[in-house]
């Protein structure tokens, strides 16, 4: 019977979350909701706004009479999460603690804890997405056994669930769940996925859900919240001085706290300098940031990155990557920027080369490229790897980007290029 099917749904205190726990009920399942805390610190007020957010998730659950759960994940968050969004700050990679939260602690801390703890049929979660599954396809999962061992047989059929983006294109999260695991996909419902934001925002009016509705929706990195990002990470990280270069002379312009307070494309700011300058390159070895004087200077356009081994959702590369070796798709690697066509081509050790039909501007080292096919989300990568800028290529030079970081597997290997990576 339907009114049987045990969902449990994670709660923020925001209305997405809110809303799709409201609609899961509508749908006729026993719904449980769970907030999760995962960062423990104050913010610029001396106010947790975890305690506010919790408080706003436990109203929530009151309005919709269903049961409230709260676990903390501070220290897996800490472990998982921070911890590597630190040290790849200190590489002078632009990380994104999002990608990483929703893989290890959403999607496993969570994910297991309402699988096992509260015996959950499946769980569901407030992000724009899809999956290729009808919500009787997610509670039939939990009948299916996997297999025991490491590997799984190569015959075995096991029909794969494809993470599919949502109808709301400009609110889509694919994104930030490109990393996901396929156990977890398909165990999981999202209700808002065919859903636009002012629809969500209209349900939530009509539904004495008001105290979320006037809530600004959360961005940037949830742990730093409001305050000044450079004095954030200074409090962890070491000040490493360094100079500001102009990348067209080599003169000097300026001096900097750190080099890994910046990111390739962010505007510099030199003290004394009235005109915008923007980082272009960095060099790791003497903790130096090179600027140029434009926005759209050549120096910040790229065509080509490698990634690390790339995160399938449907645990194998595409059938035709496979096959030949090269396959057409688009990828990007913020949320919300336009999708860019782009050729995948396949190592022997599971990275890929992305060669961009155009130049794209400000790809950062440690960010992750997430890649699209006809309205699916293939999966992710960590750009490990940079090919030379439109700038480099102008001036026709035959030394390595200084924000060319090796990943292991020999060098001038680039897909077609003449340009040693």
């Amino acid at each position: 019977m339907q009114g049987a099917r045990h969902v449990v749904c994670a709660v923020s205190g925001g209305v997405d979350s809110a809303v799709a726990a409201l609609l899961l009920r509508r749908r006729g399942y026993q719904v449980t909701g769970v907030f999760m805390k995962n960062w423990d610190s104050l913010d610029e007020h001396g106010v947790c706004t975890a305690d506010k957010d919790c408080e706003d998730a436990y109203r929530v659950c009151q309005i919709l009479d269903i049961p409230f759960h709260q676990v903390s994940y501070v220290k897996e968050y800490w472990n998982d999460v921070f911890s590597d969004f630190l040290n790849e700050y200190e590489k002078g990679r632009t990380p994104n603690p999002d990608i990483v939260c929703n893989k290890h602690i959403k999607f496993s801390c969570f994910f297991n804890y309402a699988v096992d703890n509260l015996g959950a049929d499946a769980v569901a979660t407030g992000h724009y997405a899809r999956t290729s599954l009808e919500d009787e396809e997610v509670f039939q999962q939990k009948h299916i056994k996997r297999p025991e061992g490491l590997f799984r047989n190569r015959f075995e059929i096991r029909n794969v669930v494809k993470l599919l983006q949502a109808a709301d294109s400009f609110k889509d999260q694919t994104f930030f769940l490109s990393q996901v695991s396929q156990d977890a996909l398909r165990r999981t419902l999202f209700p808002l996925g065919g859903l636009t934001k002012d629809f969500v925002k209209k349900i939530a009016a009509e539904n004495s859900l008001h105290h979320v509705l006037q809530k600004k929706e959360s961005m940037g990195i949830c742990f730093v919240g409001k305050r000044n990002f450079e004095n954030f990470i200074l409090q962890y990280l070491q000040p490493r001085p360094g100079k500001f270069i102009s990348i067209e002379d080599n003169k000097v312009l300026g001096t900097h706290k750190g080099w890994f307070l910046y990111t390739l494309g962010q505007r510099a700011k030199i003290g004394g300098l009235r005109e915008p300058w923007y980082v272009v390159e960095k060099d790791s070895a003497r903790g130096d940031v090179l600027v140029a004087p434009r926005t759209d200077h050549p120096a910040l356009y790229r065509d080509l990155l490698r990634t690390g081994r790339v995160h399938w959702v449907a645990e194998e590369p595409p059938a035709a990557l496979v096959r030949d070796k090269m396959m057409e798709c688009h990828f990007r690697f913020r949320h919300q920027m336009a999708l860019v066509p782009c050729v995948l081509t396949l190592n022997q050790d599971g990275t890929v080369w992305v060669t961009a039909v155009k130049a794209v501007r400000a790809l950062a080292l440690g960010q992750f490229a997430v890649f699209y096919k006809g309205g699916e989300c293939l999966g992710s990568g960590k750009i490990l790897r940079l090919g030379p800028s439109a700038y480099t290529l102008q001036k026709g030079r035959s030394t390595p980007s200084m924000a060319v970081e090796g990943s292991g597997s020999g060098r001038g290997d680039s897909p077609g290029r003449g340009t040693t990576l």
